[in-house]
This record gives structure tokens, C-alpha cells and sequence, in this order.
């Protein structure tokens, strides 16, 4: 009985560590996202370099 008692422990305390793990990465996927996000939304909001944008090539 003390071995069941056990073993519904460990599996307990292996099925926690398990989901703390997919927090974690789920976590830092969701970091990893936002600062791509962050990277995009600066490129998308700053000034074109000089020159570029003052006509409009219809040819293109």
C-alpha cells in the first residue's frame, strides 16, 4: 500500500514539473514574439532615409 501511496507521489510531483517546464517555455516563446513585435513597430514608425519617398516611380 505505502508503494502506491508513492508512486501516486511521484507521478504528483513529475506531472508538475512538467507543466512548470511548458509555462516556462510558453513564457519565453511569448517574450520572443513581443520583442519581434517591438522590433517591427520601430522599423514601421521611424523616418524613411533622405531622399527615399520624395517621388513616385511609376514605372516600378
Amino acid at each position: 500500500m505505502d508503494t502506491d501511496l508513492t508512486s501516486q507521489l511521484l507521478a504528483v510531483r513529475a506531472l508538475g514539473t512538467q507543466q512548470s517546464a511548458a509555462m516556462a517555455v510558453l513564457k519565453r516563446q511569448h517574450e520572443m514574439e513581443m520583442s519581434l513585435l517591438q522590433m517591427v513597430d520601430q522599423v514601421a514608425r521611424s523616418a524613411p532615409p533622405p531622399g527615399q519617398g520624395t517621388k513616385v516611380d511609376k514605372l516600378a
